[in-house]
């Protein structure tokens, strides 16, 4: 039976989900080791429209639900499972689909059927889809009107970093100098209050989710995609400004997607363009980038993008972005992190010139990806999500498998109360206020 999300609008974490929940402000989570699932309370017939019930992500707290479903008018004591029981196939998959889209101001009929028949789970804004403050928010609005009457809140995203990755509305909105210029601080206060700061103008703007902190490590001087985007060129100033950014923005209450695993820093090939080969061993990511990301796993990151880059020496034949051995093995197995990972664009040149988009949705959901990033094109989208449903027809992937990404995402969505209430166009006044004096003190402390 078909559950829609006013079923699922309650929130229902007791004292020892609290308790599990502790860490960052209120929005970590627990140890990454595998616990007992936590008993749901009783539905609150109070709580946000569009809301989904707030159990504890199995990336944080606990692992995927067991295979078998309850059976017609059983519940498992687990909302997040019963709710997926309540799914079809198609709303399943469309949940472990984000997508991009073309306009501003409104939504054609591709991007409109992307959502309300596709049931994708997330949307990301790029440049060319912002306009002022007003039309920003009109059109996120409009992306959560069409999401409705599907069983989940959507992602709502943005590359917000700051520099030159910058995706509000310029003329309005103060803008935040690149990771170098605070990297120079050696700050973790002032990457803290950059985190605070992000987060809460992209949420002023109806945004939920910021790919952000790259965590990778500039240690190649000529790297033509990373540069400033880096906080610097060692492992322990990078650790230490990323893991204050994010919990900056988690504190928020915004989503923070870590970057780019396991690490971008050291490539001279841009992965927009075409795929950089990085001749590197386990032994030498692990003694430099994996470092911010292990310490992203141990304070519970919420989600991982994973790079297009090939690592012949650890697998040549795929990029780490649909490669098992380092999705699967290397960082939900070694590193133990069991939360939500995204692969970078599919649309990127690293993919599109020398691979089928067929065989890598395929192979980066079994390697353990749970969310494909296909950010240009309906017709990406279309060809990601008849991939999955073949797969999973015709065997090559389990609908268990299916529902193990899923769970993980519902419980992401869950955790931070994500709904599909459309926000008021902000008064930004304040705001630019403090994102100047934060301004002033990271040049003062950067000299």
């Amino acid at each position: 039976m078909r559950h829609s999300k006013n079923r699922f609008k309650m929130i229902l974490l007791g004292t020892a989900a609290i308790a599990a929940l502790s860490g960052c402000g209120g929005t970590g989570g627990s140890s990454g080791s595998p616990a007992a699932s936590p008993t749901a309370q009783a539905p609150s017939s109070t709580a946000p429209s569009g809301t989904i019930p707030a159990t504890p992500s199995p990336g944080l707290t606990e692992s995927p639900p067991p295979a078998s479903s309850p059976t017609s008018g059983e519940t498992s004591g687990d909302l997040i499972r019963d709710k997926i029981a309540g799914m079809t196939l198609e709303e399943k998959v469309g949940q472990m689909i984000l997508v991009g889209f073309e306009g501003k101001q409104s939504l054609d009929a591709e991007t409109l059927r992307m959502i309300q028949q596709d049931h994708v789970g997330g949307v990301i804004l790029y440049a060319p889809n912002v306009s002022d403050i007003k039309g920003t928010v009109a059109l996120v609005n409009k992306l959560k009107k069409a999401n409705t009457a599907n069983p989940a809140p959507l992602f709502v995203s943005v590359d917000q970093e700051g520099g030159k990755v910058s995706r509000t509305p310029k003329d309005e909105l103060v803008s935040f100098p690149p990771n170098a210029t605070v990297g120079r601080t050696k700050s973790a206060k002032l990457a803290e209050e950059m985190g605070s700061l992000l987060a809460e103008e992209i949420k002023a703007l109806g945004f939920n989710v910021d790919f952000a902190p790259v965590l990778d490590i500039n240690s190649n001087p000529n790297n033509p995609v990373i540069g400033n985007r880096s906080f610097g060129a060692t492992d322990d100033l990078v650790t230490k400004l990323g893991m204050a950014e994010m919990k900056g923005m988690r504190d928020a209450g915004i989503v923070s997607v870590v970057k780019h695993f396991p690490g971008h820093g050291d490539t001279g090939v841009d992965s927009h363009l075409d795929l950089p080969v990085l001749k590197k061993t386990t032994e030498q990511l692990r003694k430099l980038e994996w470092i911010p990301f292990e310490e992203a796993v141990k304070q519970k990151a919420d989600a991982v993008m994973v790079a297009h880059i090939l690592f012949p020496l650890i697998d040549p034949n795929a990029p780490a972005s649909f490669s098992k051995i380092i999705i699967g093995d290397q960082l939900r197995g070694t590193l133990g992190y069991q939360g939500v990972v995204i692969t970078d664009d599919l649309t990127m040149g690293a993919i599109a010139k020398h691979y089928d988009l067929a065989k890598v949705v395929v192979d980066t959901v079994r390697a353990g990806s749970d969310i494909l990033l296909a950010g240009h094109g309906y017709d990406t989208e279309k060809a990601v999500r008849q991939t999955l449903m073949k797969a999973v027809q015709n065997g090559d992937l389990t609908e268990k498998r299916i529902d193990e990404s899923v769970y993980r995402i519902l419980s992401l969505k869950a955790k931070y109360d994500l709904t599909d209430k459309a926000v008021p166009v902000p008064k930004v006044s304040d705001l630019n206020d403090r994102i100047r004096a934060w301004r002033e003190a990271v040049n003062a402390a950067a000299k």
